[in-house]
């Protein structure tokens, strides 16, 4: 069977769609109904998910371009008309521009604008472990997405979801730093553990030693953590929450594949267990939430641990209305 080759303006066509499935779905009025039809396209041909991956990449490296001077009050009333902000169309016309123009793209490296490498890693089904451009060594969990930015100023790297192992590569002049939800953990060598679920971050330090801010907005390089302490923040916090870790805590044992609950509250719980869930549990009420769990699971196999709950806490397993599976503790007698 022969190959069909798609004309140079019929490849331009699915380019310029993906570019602006990417900039709507990235606005706050996109409705269900669009993104019901943005599916419909992106699964009509291999060739339109490798073009619209393309764009995400493009559109992250734009977030962190510089914000351009405020325009002419003519522009400003053209613009308003427009759905799309008239920053973020400048912005990803700029990335585009600087990653396809090598002089442009110097350009912007020498300003800090334009990372010179850039890598997106997953994982998915099973641990990975992967080794970044700068030499660094990164292990990810099960359901893990991240992304690798090397500019002139800094190594950044976004965590979207999961949880990764960092062996940072040791480099005083050219920071690493790894955003999770709205803070930041920066730091030039060592080893730690970032957990995320929602807007909920945990790291780890194991060696060396990291600033952590639990907001990337406020000034200031934040707290910094040493072997053995522990950073924990959520949205909204002002500063995150120190504590220390011991020896065999179960922070790390997800490398070997396993869960391990301590004694813990399901109210505690929960988040890590979601953590590896499709569909993730919820409590009824706060009684429910004070019950205590403890045990060791395969991170493979946490589907398992849901169904066997009821098996071993005074619990049962409802639906919500939207389909959600709810833990109810048994009236007590």
């Amino acid at each position: 069977m022969s190959e069909t080759r798609l004309t140079e303006a019929q490849y331009d066509a699915i380019t310029e769609a993906a570019a602006q499935w990417c900039m709507r779905l990235h606005e706050p009025d996109c409705t269900d109904r669009e993104r019901e039809a943005f599916t419909v396209w992106l699964n009509a041909d291999p060739l339109h998910a490798f073009e619209y991956q393309a764009m995400q990449d493009i559109w992250e490296v734009s977030e962190h371009l510089p914000k351009p001077e405020p325009v002419t009050p003519q522009v400003i009333a053209r613009t308003q008309r427009s759905r799309q902000p008239a920053w973020r169309k400048l912005a990803i016309a700029a990335a585009i521009t600087l990653l396809a123009v090598p002089v442009a793209a110097y350009s912007g490296w020498e300003l800090g604008w334009v990372p010179n490498a850039y890598e997106r890693v997953q994982a998915h089904s099973h641990l990975q472990t992967v080794t970044l451009p700068d030499g660094s060594e990164v292990e990810l969990n099960l359901g893990t997405e991240l992304t690798y930015a090397n500019y002139k100023d800094q190594r950044r790297v976004t965590l979207s979801k999961g949880e990764a192992f960092f062996k940072v590569s040791h480099d005083v002049t050219h920071p690493f730093v790894v955003q999770a939800a709205e803070g930041r953990v920066r730091v030039t060598g060592t080893q730690f553990n970032v957990w995320m679920y929602q807007d909920q971050v945990k790291v780890t330090l194991l060696e060396g030693s990291v600033l952590v801010t639990s907001n990337k907005k406020l000034s200031g390089d934040g707290l910094r953590l040493e072997p053995g302490m522990q950073a924990r923040y959520k949205a909204g916090d002002y500063a995150p929450q120190i504590s220390q870790t011991y020896a065999n805590s179960p922070d790390l044992a997800w490398r070997n594949g396993k869960l391990v609950l301590d004694n813990l509250t399901l109210a505690e719980a929960l988040p890590l267990i979601n953590r590896y869930l499709s569909t993730p549990l919820e409590l009824a009420d706060s009684a429910t939430g004070a019950l205590r769990v403890g045990g060791v699971f395969n991170t493979t196999e946490i589907n398992s641990l849901v169904t066997s709950l009821p098996k071993v806490l005074p619990v049962y397993l409802t639906l919500s209305q939207d389909g959600k599976p709810v833990l109810n503790a048994l009236p007590r007698g």
